[in-house]
């Protein structure tokens, strides 16, 4: 016959290993490019669950600067940085109209404003597009 305790610490064993497992799935959301998924041991917002995700540091350079530019409240290189995006394509959690708003992130070569931008939600969400808002990933800090 087994001691008491021994059925408590397996079950304890089990509930620890269950947390273990359930804590290395939580935040992989869906794949992402490579380079692109968050580095080892960072978590997931709950607004980036679902989403390819980027760390701010494995953005292009020009899109790090627009992200200090964004942290400073500018000044902005484009008239149009910092105006409402509308999320029209419906590939961003949907808000009401004046929720997100975004920002050029300038492409060398470019003649134009280019097709990549940063669009940030008000609950401080960071998302970064290289495809004119074909895709989003969602930025990290």
């Amino acid at each position: 016959m087994l001691p008491r305790f021994v059925p408590r610490v397996l079950a304890g064993l089990l509930v620890c290993l269950a947390l273990l497992l359930t804590g290395c799935a939580h935040g992989t959301g869906s794949p992402a490019p490579s380079g692109a998924s968050p580095s080892a041991g960072a978590t997931t917002p709950a607004w980036a669950h679902g989403m390819a995700t980027v760390q701010a540091s494995r953005l292009p350079a020009e899109a790090r600067r627009t992200l200090a530019l964004i942290d400073r409240g500018g000044p902005y290189p484009y008239a149009k940085d910092g105006v409402v995006f509308g999320n029209f394509e419906g590939h961003l959690p949907k808000h009401p109209r004046g929720y997100y708003h975004e920002y050029t992130v300038r492409t060398p070569g470019s003649r134009d404003r280019g097709a990549r931008r940063i669009v940030t939600g008000q609950g401080g969400e960071i998302y970064y597009t290289d495809d004119h808002y074909d895709s989003f990933r969602a930025v990290l800090r």
